[in-house]
């Protein structure tokens, strides 16, 4: 469970990534967790796009990805999402080093 300072930290580190998640009229698919769980487990940070076609919105698709990927949200503004997972297979090094 990441707390508030880590929430933040998380938060600024996102604004300089691209949006690699999106997710259509046909909502939340196997191949949707899928690719969410493979792109967590190489970034640990991923932004996602919850596209206008969609009958969900941002908030349901962000906790069906938390539940199913087993990922934190980090926030959720309007049609996207950020979802964090600490990778276990990265290397120490390049892993996200969260705030205490």
């Amino acid at each position: 469970m990441i707390n508030s300072r880590q929430r933040a930290q998380l938060r600024g580190l996102a604004n300089s990534i691209d949006t690699i998640l999106h997710v259509g009229k046909d909502g939340i698919t196997d191949n949707v967790i899928r690719q969410c769980t493979d792109a967590l487990e190489a970034r640990e940070l991923i932004k996602g796009k919850v596209l206008e076609n969609s009958l969900l919105t941002a908030r349901e698709v962000c906790d069906e990805l938390c539940a199913a990927c087993r990922a934190e949200a980090v926030q959720v503004i309007g049609s996207k999402f950020i979802l964090y997972r600490e990778s276990r297979t990265m290397d120490r090094e390049k892993r996200i080093r969260l705030v205490k």
